[in-house]
């Protein structure tokens, strides 16, 4: 079968390849080895494709079997009606409409497309391994408090090497995208050839990159069941992991995993979180959490455990409540694990697709440790919606009193008051103001966490403020993916008033950098022959 293909000529004519097309005007002319012919007998051809419906499209790849717009070449893609005597459909057609005049000419060309119709041949092979995305590590540098140094992909700053009787550990967080998920969504991989969507394709690979980074803890997400128990797991355990799991709950094929090296740390607890409550109206989806508590291994030294955690909130951008109430349920579980005698608590380490951008209101919880969410639109929570047009506001409380959690993110204890009146003893004066005291606190629309969290990535290239991306395949490329760590953060401790915890800082040491949604798409987006997930994995160098 022969594709069309567009290329933009600099004199305003289009161009589509040679072919044998019978059913077009026979008035072609001759270009070189190909054919051209006016747009206007094209586009009788065509006259019953409308194009309203093109969706528009921040990045550019040609291959793409649905219509959109390029905001960088303003290329357009269509699937046109069938063009030839034997009415087999055809897979896709690409112009650049910018220069388009009735007087412009369509070039037809004869690229050959493989058996699976998927891209042609000749450009796949310029595909095939010559093209590597490249990633580097930025080390950093605190020489005060008031000024971070990345030093780039270079060795650690003298300046910074204070590492006697420091222990030094990496993590990697990594959506390695379950195999069924990828069948169920295929649409969100159209722009990808077959074979590298397989998993014997795409195993391989994702063992790779954990085998290159060599990270000391793994927290994966997505990690389908029958392949964690029947190849991930054993793999894993030959290069020296010990594995935690956590199965989405219902019938749901994935979950969360937590690998650890036993080099490096000894396993003291294992705590899932199950974000699905029967219970609970609001909680009546099936994702999950892993919290670990890990002691690290550091000879003739005492050291302070490590709070280790892995979660995959709920996709849907327009149920905000429920992703609050889940990351909630999240950190009052590291606010019970990782809570220490003196009531401070040890360092924290909390990974995962969050499925929120940067910035979104959900993202500055994790940060700040506060929220005020009255008269927020549930799909304003995620940042993933750009209109809150039809939604609805959410409820002061988001989740009801039986679920457990305070607003503060911790679970409640029931206590009995410690009172020297009984209930009969209280004058009705009493009474009227514990009843007005209990309603406002139930109904305060203010979110806290006791942490004081950062993110290890900006989100953000310094140099010319373009995003980073996490994420990245037919529909978006955003970040959603994070390594957010506990760090003493003395300007929030010596504010009046401030209610975050202390805890036991993590020194950021280096991270593996971040790319652009235009380096991505020079590889053909994700996944592809040398990347196999539609994320990338996150990585991160930290100092106890």
């Amino acid at each position: 079968m022969e594709a069309w293909r567009c290329v933009r000529r600099g004199y305003g004519r289009c161009v589509v390849g040679r072919g044998r097309y019978p059913m077009l005007p026979h008035h072609q002319k001759s270009l070189a080895r190909d054919w051209t012919t006016p747009w206007e007998n094209l586009q009788r051809c065509c006259w019953n494709r409308h194009i309203s419906s093109c969706m528009r499209w921040p990045g550019h790849y040609s291959r793409a079997p649905y219509p959109y717009f390029s905001s960088r070449h303003f290329s357009l893609n269509w699937r046109p009606p069938c063009l030839f005597e034997s009415r087999t459909p055809f897979q896709y057609w690409n112009w650049r409409p910018d220069n388009l005049s009735q007087t412009s000419l369509i070039h037809l060309s004869s690229y050959i497309m493989n058996s699976e119709g998927d891209e042609p041949s000749s450009k796949r092979r310029k595909h095939q391994g010559t093209i590597q995305l490249q990633r580097h590590w930025e080390y950093i540098c605190n020489h005060n408090k008031d000024k971070t140094k990345i030093l780039g992909d270079k060795n650690v700053d003298p300046k910074c090497e204070d590492s006697d009787n420091k222990f030094d550990f990496s993590v990697m967080s990594y959506n390695i995208l379950s195999q069924d998920l990828l069948e169920d969504n295929s649409h969100l991989y159209r722009h990808c050839r077959r074979p590298v969507l397989h998993w014997s394709f795409r195993f391989p690979n994702i063992l790779k990159e954990i085998k290159h980074f060599d990270a000391d803890v793994l927290c994966l997400q997505e990690v389908q069941e029958d392949h964690y128990g029947a190849e991930i797991r054993p793999s894993l355990e030959s290069l020296g992991y010990h594995c935690e799991y956590k199965m989405r709950t219902g019938r749901k094929p994935d979950g969360c995993a937590i690998c650890f090296k036993h080099s490096k740390f000894s396993l003291l607890s294992v705590n899932p979180v199950e974000f699905y409550r029967r219970d609970v109206p609001l909680l009546d989806r099936d994702n999950v959490g892993l919290v670990l508590l890990l002691q690290p291994k550091i000879p003739n030294a005492a050291s302070p455990v490590i709070c280790v955690a892995n979660t995959h909130l709920l996709y849907n951008p327009r149920r905000g409540d429920i992703k609050l109430t889940q990351l909630a349920m999240l950190l009052a579980e590291i606010s019970s694990v990782a809570h220490q005698k003196d009531g401070s608590f040890c360092p924290i380490v909390m990974c995962g697709d969050f499925n929120s951008v940067p910035g979104s209101p959900l993202y500055s919880f994790i940060k700040e440790g506060k929220l005020n969410y009255e008269g927020l639109a549930i799909g304003k929570v995620s940042g993933q919606e750009q209109s809150s047009r039809g939604q609805r506001i959410l409820s002061i409380p988001i989740w009801p009193p039986n679920l457990g959690i305070s607003q503060n993110c911790v679970y409640e204890v029931q206590q009995l008051p410690k009172v020297e009146k009984t209930d009969s003893d209280l004058t009705q004066t009493e009474l009227d103001k514990t009843e007005v005291l209990v309603t406002a606190e139930k109904l305060s629309s203010n979110l806290r966490h006791h942490f004081s969290l950062s993110s290890v990535y900006s989100h953000y290239f310094p140099d010319t403020g373009i995003p980073e991306v996490t994420t990245c395949h037919s529909r978006s490329a955003i970040t959603v993916d994070y390594i957010f760590y506990s760090a003493e953060k003395e300007d929030v401790a010596r504010q009046p008033g401030a209610e975050v915890a202390l805890v036991g800082g993590l020194k950021l040491l280096a991270r593996l950098s971040l790319l652009t949604e235009q380096d991505l798409w020079t590889v053909n987006g994700l996944p592809n022959e040398n990347n196999s997930s539609d994320h990338l994995p996150l990585l991160a160098k930290f100092r106890l």
